[in-house]
């Protein structure tokens, strides 16, 4: 079925997939970016909150995002990849806004998450008692193993998508990731002995 024909009933956009969107963007263009903002804004404000851990920032940030999108030239070309460069360009606000929150002084609010996806080790540490320990170690590390982690862990983005979002190899992702939940475990170590 054409990604047109399937307009008729745009709610369910989990069946909607980057070339459906495009295949639409050939005949609308503003049809294709109202389908990129269904599909893609619960994510994004899921994403954005975890690390501005503001509700209404997050929001203001995802709202800059499809801003940026609906300028984005390319968003629609063959081999640009919508779902990375969404998540790069709210990573990238977020982060800056937390350094400039960091800055200036202010301390962040306590943070809101929804249930994790999948169940591997650390995902059930993510959703158990540990959970607050975890996420206040989070804070204790580099932007980039906080980054990595939670795209992971957090957004359950494929190593694949990962590396489009960073714009690095996958061998890189993999290796980060590696060394980001290393070095959680041993923040969340020294928190323990120093309790």
């Amino acid at each position: 079925m054409s990604a047109a024909l399937r307009l008729v009933n745009p709610q369910n956009t989990s069946q909607w997939d980057e070339s459906d969107i495009k295949e639409l963007a050939a005949s609308s263009t503003r049809s294709a970016m109202e389908m990129v903002i269904r599909k893609y804004r619960q994510p994004l404000y899921f994403h954005a909150r975890y690390i501005v851990k503001d509700h209404q920032e997050a929001y203001d940030l995802v709202q800059e995002v499809f801003i940026k999108a609906m300028r984005e030239t390319r968003l629609f070309e063959e081999d640009f990849k919508i779902k990375a460069w969404l998540f790069r360009v709210t990573s990238n606000l977020c982060f800056n806004t937390v350094r400039n929150r960091k800055r200036r002084g202010a301390l962040l609010d306590t943070m809101m998450r929804p249930e994790p996806f999948g169940a591997d080790q650390l995902e059930r540490i993510f959703c158990g008692e540990q959970q607050s320990e975890v996420m206040a170690s989070l804070d204790e590390l580099s932007d980039d193993h906080k980054q990595i982690l939670l795209l992971r862990y957090y957004d359950d983005l494929s190593y694949a998508e990962i590396a489009e979002v960073l714009q690095v190899k996958l061998g890189t992702v993999m290796s980060r990731l590696s060394r980001a939940r290393m070095r959680l475990m041993d923040v969340m170590q020294d928190t323990s002995l120093a309790n």
